[in-house]
């Protein structure tokens, strides 16, 4: 295997762990970072499907034993059952969306500038709700209604925008409709299993034909890459949130999209859609 490859493919499995579960955008970061290099070539779409896959079961991990439970007394108790009823209302909003406005999206806005602007825009309403400073009513997701789950499920239609992010449409949305930052925060983890899970799935039949036993090899180094990165990031962002707020991640997200925007402006950085 090409060497110069395997750490480009490593970095992008970090890239996607640590960006996926932080209201920064993994889309965005990869779309950028794929560009920058050279990761253009139709098969780094299957890439991006196993290195998300990563991601997702390094949540699945840390949360085993919640879904164990889930999977060993849904029938019996009555919270398990409500706790999927949430998950699957939660989802099908984007699931809908994305069906029907994914093309669309992905000929328009998977580039540099779109990338940006959405970066600078979701940081402003990530100041604007932290700022707000209300009393949640939901401490955690357990108690949770089927509308609490809807309106999350319709914020996470914003991250249909690549830039925005899912993460962050989630954990945001989720606090401004009231519930605190640690339940917006692993209702979001929870809510990335089935998104990722039938995105991955849908994605990766529609781009079947791309999958080569070749590159299998190289795809298992990122989506390890990815895992590891991932399962630190959601110890780390637990804890995290426990004591801190989002602010931090607004002004990066604002440097970040200005700079990408500065250099695509004057012309300093050639960047090209992943």
């Amino acid at each position: 295997m090409d060497l110069l490859l395997i750490l480009k493919t490593l970095l992008m499995g970090i890239v996607e762990g640590l960006t996926e579960f932080l209201p920064i955008s993994s889309t965005g970061h990869l779309i950028l970072l794929g560009g920058l290099l050279g990761l253009n070539a139709e098969k780094w779409k299957v890439f991006e499907i196993f290195i998300q896959s990563g991601a997702m079961l390094a949540v699945i991990w840390e949360y085993r034993r919640r879904f164990w439970w889930i999977g060993t007394t849904s029938l019996a108790d009555p919270a398990a059952r409500r706790f999927i009823v949430n998950l699957a209302v939660a989802f099908l909003p984007a699931a809908i969306l994305g069906l029907t406005v994914s093309k669309l999206i992905k000929a328009h806005l998977f580039a540099a500038v779109p990338v940006a602007l959405a970066f600078v825009l979701g940081a402003l309403v990530i100041l604007w709700v932290e700022r707000r400073k209300r009393r949640p009513r939901i401490e955690n997701v357990d108690d949770m209604t089927i509308f609490d789950a809807l309106k999350v499920g319709i914020a996470q239609c914003v991250a249909l925008i690549p830039g925005a992010s899912r993460s962050g449409a989630t954990i945001i949305g989720g606090m401004l409709f009231g519930l605190s930052r640690r339940a917006a925060t692993e209702f979001s983890f929870y809510l990335a299993v089935p998104t990722l899970l039938a995105a991955g799935a849908y994605d990766l039949y529609k781009n079947r034909a791309l999958l080569s036993a070749h590159d299998l090899p190289m795809f298992g180094v990122g989506t390890v890459a990815a895992f590891i990165s991932a399962f630190l990031c959601v110890r780390w962002l637990i804890r995290y949130v426990s004591t801190h707020d989002f602010t931090v991640f607004a002004w990066y997200r604002i440097a970040f999209g200005l700079v990408v925007l500065a250099t695509a402006y004057f012309g300093w950085v050639r960047w090209v859609a992943a």
